[in-house]
């Protein structure tokens, strides 16, 4: 059985550059009102604050783009740009779909939920669309290959 990979395509990749793009525009002009509206001596703390804010989120939604999973045939490989990790397919006692309401819309990822410890977010299968074929897909892949890891 081959490995699968889940992951953005190209043209969801592109598609969330551009939303993070906008963010990136929107928090640097929050930075430069900051930096030119305030007036006392502390200014540069706050300037310096929604700077590194900016920064992280940046690089968070670079992470979270960029970010996938390996099914084998013994577990989930987790790939980012800030670590790699493993999870044997026996560790697994779920796969969840879970929706999240924020003020930017209604978001929904799959999440691994392991045995002991906290469960954790598939990378490369966040989605704002309602109804998305895609990450339905990537659903019935990993529970397919969990199932057969499961023998059953």
């Amino acid at each position: 059985m081959p490995d699968v990979w889940i992951a953005f395509s190209s043209a969801d990749r592109r598609r969330y550059w551009w939303r993070n793009g906008i963010v990136t525009v929107a928090l640097a002009g929050v930075t430069v009102a900051v930096g030119l509206t305030t007036r006392a001596p502390g200014r540069w703390w706050w300037v310096g604050g929604f700077s590194v804010f900016s920064v992280v989120i940046f690089f968070s939604t670079i992470n979270a783009i960029y970010g996938r999973a390996l099914l084998t045939s013994t577990g989930v490989e987790f790939r980012t740009f800030v670590g790699r990790r493993s999870i044997p397919w026996s560790e697994v006692a779920g796969i969840e779909r879970r929706q999240r309401v924020l003020r930017s819309g209604i978001w929904w990822d799959l999440r691994i939920i392991r045995v002991r410890g906290r469960s954790l977010t598939i990378p490369g299968t966040f989605t704002n669309r309602m109804m998305d074929a895609e990450l339905e897909r990537k659903q019935a892949v990993i529970h397919e290959r969990w199932s057969r890891a499961a023998g059953g």
